[in-house]
């Protein structure tokens, strides 16, 4: 009995699709599959100047986002419903069955992976993050223009509700007082710190979080690194905390799935997200700390 379950995990993680994609490999993918191609550069003229052949384009704000009068109440980005984002997918035709690509700039990858995360979250297995984004597959020859795509629009993508795990402004409250949990805060240092904060109100950080930039997933290039040092670097810090107890969030809930893509690379269990971050603790008179 065992050795059977040995086997089908081992069958199951054989079957399971890499959740980044080589510029290279993915040049060669698009010779041989119908794929959907998805830019989700920040910049929506960056899209109209230029793009990868037949790629269709994601606003941040209008489509992996609900957008609230005031970030106290769910913070700058908060998600749309899984049942609009179904609507969103069926209009960019993809369907469970669609391999979808997913692309930001080179040393981002951001709204890539918030709607990596997005995806994985309605259960849809074939997607995959570009690694090294619009300038890698440039560089690797992939096509180039700056035609607006039209989608084949399909039916509203099957949903219930998010599967991936989350955790709202209550759960962080009562994880930041206790030793056997974990908050990670992916921003950059000097937010972290309360240093400096260029778009929030105030600066500093969540009591007892600790600071992982998201940056040091990445190499020098803007590539992510291998999966051998991400799974080193994510084990180290999770000191044998499971990832049930681990919340990861940023700023607005962004930056903080490329995170969970890097440790979903580097076959650990997926963490909690918070999407509400730091725009809506700062914004709730909660307690906060600076190091400055």
């Amino acid at each position: 009995m065992i050795s059977l379950l040995i086997k089908n995990l081992t069958i199951k993680m054989k079957s399971m699709i890499n959740p980044i994609i080589k510029a290279e490999a993915f040049h060669q993918l698009s010779q041989t599959q119908n794929l959907i191609l998805i830019d989700a550069r920040f910049v929506y003229s960056n899209y109209e100047k230029g793009h990868l052949d037949g790629a269709l384009h994601v606003d941040l704000n209008k489509d992996l986002s609900q957008i609230v009068e005031n970030p106290a109440h769910g913070g700058r980005h908060p998600l749309p419903s899984p049942a609009a984002f179904g609507s969103t997918l069926g209009k960019l035709g993809i369907t469970p069955e669609s391999h979808v690509i997913v692309y930001d700039d080179k040393n981002a990858s951001m709204s890539a992976a918030r709607f990596w995360w997005m995806l994985k979250a309605l259960g849809h297995e074939k997607v995959q993050v570009l690694d090294g984004g619009f300038q890698a597959a440039e560089k690797q020859g992939f096509l180039v223009n700056n035609e607006i795509a039209t989608p084949q629009s399909s039916s509203p993508y099957p949903v219930t509700d998010w599967k991936s795990p989350l955790a709202d402004l209550t759960e962080v409250k009562s994880a930041s007082g206790k030793r056997n949990q974990m908050i990670i805060d992916v921003r950059e240092s000097e937010r972290y710190q309360g240093l400096k904060e260029p778009i929030d109100k105030i600066a500093g950080h969540i009591p007892g979080a600790i600071n992982l930039p998201f940056t040091e997933n990445l190499d020098e290039n803007g590539s992510f690194l291998s999966q051998e040092k991400l799974k080193e670097k994510y084990l180290k810090a999770f000191k044998a905390t499971p990832s049930s107890e681990i919340i990861v969030h940023c700023g607005s809930g962004v930056t903080a799935c490329h995170t969970l893509l890097a440790i979903t690379f580097a076959g650990l269990d997926i963490p909690k997200l918070y999407v509400g971050s730091w725009s809506e603790w700062s914004r709730n008179n909660l307690p906060m700390v600076t190091e400055s």
